[in-house]
C-alpha cells in the first residue's frame, strides 16, 4: 500500500463569507434571525475540512451529518486560479480544477491562502500521479 504525503490541509477562509456576515448584521438588528444564520455559516465553513495529498483531494463537510468527497489527482485535466478584487484584498484565491471525474467535473477550492504556490504543488503532484498510474490525457472534440 502506498503512503500518501500531505501537500496542504486546512479550511476555507471565513473572509469568503464577508458579504453574508454583513447581511446577517442587518438581519440581527431587524429581526435577530441573522445571528442564527451567521453562526450556521460560521460552523459550515469551520467544518469544511480539505486535505490535499500527492494522490487525491479529500473534502469533509457537514455540521450535523458529514459528507466525504474524494477526487483522484490523476483525473484533473486543467487548473484555474481566480483572484477577484475582494479576494485579493485579503490575499486569498479560488482554485478551480477541471476534471474527468463524473461526480466532480469542476471542483472548486474557495478562500485559499497562497493559491499560486499551492497550484504549483498540485500541478507537480498531478504530473507525478499520472506517470505512476500510466494515465494519458486525450480530448476528443
Amino acid at each position: 500500500m502506498e503512503t500518501e504525503n500531505k501537500i496542504w490541509e486546512g479550511t476555507p477562509s471565513h473572509w469568503m463569507n464577508f458579504m453574508f456576515y454583513l447581511g446577517c448584521t442587518v438581519l440581527i438588528m431587524a429581526y435577530g434571525f441573522g445571528l442564527i444564520l451567521a453562526i450556521w455559516k460560521y460552523l459550515d465553513t469551520r467544518y469544511n475540512k480539505i486535505k490535499i495529498t500527492d494522490q487525491r483531494i479529500i473534502e469533509q463537510r457537514g455540521i450535523l451529518s458529514i459528507t466525504t468527497n474524494q477526487l483522484e489527482l490523476y483525473r484533473v485535466k486543467d487548473i484555474k486560479l481566480e483572484q477577484p478584487l475582494i479576494l485579493r484584498i485579503f490575499a486569498l484565491s479560488k482554485i478551480v480544477l477541471i476534471t474527468s471525474d463524473s461526480t466532480n467535473p469542476e471542483y472548486t477550492l474557495k478562500g485559499i491562502e497562497n493559491g499560486t504556490a499551492l497550484i504549483e504543488r498540485i500541478r507537480t503532484a498531478i504530473d507525478e500521479r499520472r506517470d505512476i498510474k500510466g494515465v494519458k490525457e486525450f480530448d476528443f472534440n
